[in-house]
């Protein structure tokens, strides 16, 4: 059973890594691998009840972080058709290519760390799009993005996903995960920013919208516009604080923010008819949030649960330990394969390789996970959702970043590595 248990898994898993090649969307195969490696354990298990609670077990942790994520991409999708994010993108106002790389990148930084990653990117490329008409200076400028996207969402627990599943599997806490990695996901992005910044020569932009004016927005839309930034970024905030004080899962204070920011959305355009009020509700929001990720998240984890629940990923972790014997070397080595294949798996099979009674809360090994996972995506244009969403948007190249981008992406990761175990050290 467990030889074709790991061998579903894999040949599933070659096949998502080879989604451009075969033309099959990533989120069918990982939910047919998925329910293959749960209908090969029940069928070949001696004991059937203890399949289903194994399967009952996983289902619960893997609802947890779907319900979150649903919950997170709404509230960025209604923040969004509100426009609300045009109230931050409208300050940058410097035409100079340095100074405005540096803006693009530190807002970059921040904002993945409220919002997620993958949003960020993508609302940051829209606005270099209406800042930047030359395209080489705007793909240096969304290669930038991708590294300091990655680098912001490792340290905030909502900010990337495999981050958020270490938060709700119970490995980091919100504090320890911010005070640990703030400073390495920093330096991860400052150095190649330094560098490229310096490589580029110190002139004006062309501006990509020069001569055409901006649409009058009324007071009341610019009310709105506020309303619904503040509710939605004021709620995500909120959620940590609200789980510290609960002591109930993320995705219930998210259901919270998502409840109450609904509700704003519906007072507010509560005097507009029918067909005019209709873009701006939550029916209307959900109806265009990401769903085949959401299903893919369900198909991977379903597929490393019964791994797990069999003791695959723990006899995995001995026989990585005998190889290799150092932890943080594992770890190390796990951020950069993750540049290669998707890191949702890879994140969920090392939870499922070692166990809180090894390595307890925020232990050091969780919190070097986060930031490895979370940064290491960076080093190729296809290991991290931000970097895929990129690459359709501005049509880079996988040769182009690998030459450009993927350089100064492995100096920051390998400068942010070595600052978490020198603070680390330091400060134990």
């Amino acid at each position: 059973m467990i030889l074709l248990l790991i061998t579903a898994f894999v040949i599933g898993y070659i096949l998502i890594t080879l989604e451009h090649s075969i033309n099959i969307n990533k989120t069918a195969t990982a939910l047919i691998t998925g329910v293959v490696c749960w209908a090969i354990y029940a069928l070949m298990a001696t004991q059937p009840e203890t399949v289903g609670h194994h399967l009952a077990e996983s289902l619960t942790n893997t609802a947890e972080i779907l319900f979150f994520l649903l919950g997170a991409m709404t509230v960025v999708e209604l923040i969004d058709v509100h426009d609300g994010f045009t109230l931050i993108t409208d300050r940058i106002a410097s035409r100079n290519i340095r100074t405005l790389l540096w803006i693009i990148s530190l807002l970059t930084f921040f904002l993945s760390a409220l919002l997620d990653n993958l949003t960020t990117a993508i609302v940051m490329v829209a606005v270099t799009r209406k800042l930047v008409r030359d395209p080489d200076q705007r793909h240096m400028m969304a290669g930038m993005i991708i590294i300091a996207a990655n680098a912001g969402g490792a340290w905030s627990p909502i900010g990337d996903v495999t981050t958020t599943m270490l938060w709700i599997g119970g490995q980091i806490t919100t504090l320890h995960i911010m005070q640990s990695l703030l400073l390495p996901s920093l330096v991860s992005m400052l150095l190649p920013l330094a560098i490229l910044s310096r490589s580029q020569p110190n002139v004006q932009v062309k501006i990509a919208s020069q001569g055409v004016s901006r649409p009058y927005v009324t007071p009341a839309a610019r009310r709105d516009r506020r309303m619904m930034l503040a509710t939605g970024l004021g709620g995500m905030l909120f959620v940590p604080i609200f789980k510290t004080v609960t002591h109930l899962p993320p995705y219930m204070g998210m259901m919270l923010v998502l409840g109450v920011i609904w509700v704003v959305s519906e007072l507010i355009h509560s005097d507009k008819d029918e067909a005019e009020r209709q873009k701006f509700t939550a029916a209307y929001a959900l109806s265009r949030i990401d769903a085949p990720s959401i299903l893919f998240f369900l198909g991977i984890l379903l597929a490393v649960g019964v791994l797990e629940a069999t003791g695959i990923l723990h006899n995995l972790a001995g026989s990585l330990n005998q190889a290799i014997g150092n932890l943080d070397a594992i770890v190390f080595l796990i951020g950069i394969v993750s540049a290669i294949v998707d890191n949702v798996p890879i994140v969920a099979a090392t939870m499922g390789m070692y166990d809180l009674q090894t390595y307890p809360v925020d232990d050091k090994l969780w919190a070097f996970l986060a930031y490895c996972a979370g940064t290491g995506g960076s080093l190729l244009i296809i290991g991290s959702a931000a970097g895929v969403a990129i690459m359709g948007m501005e049509k880079l190249t996988f040769g182009w970043y690998l030459r450009k981008i993927s350089g100064l992406a492995l100096v920051g990761y390998v400068a942010g590595a070595l600052v978490y175990l020198i603070e680390f050290a330091l400060i134990n």
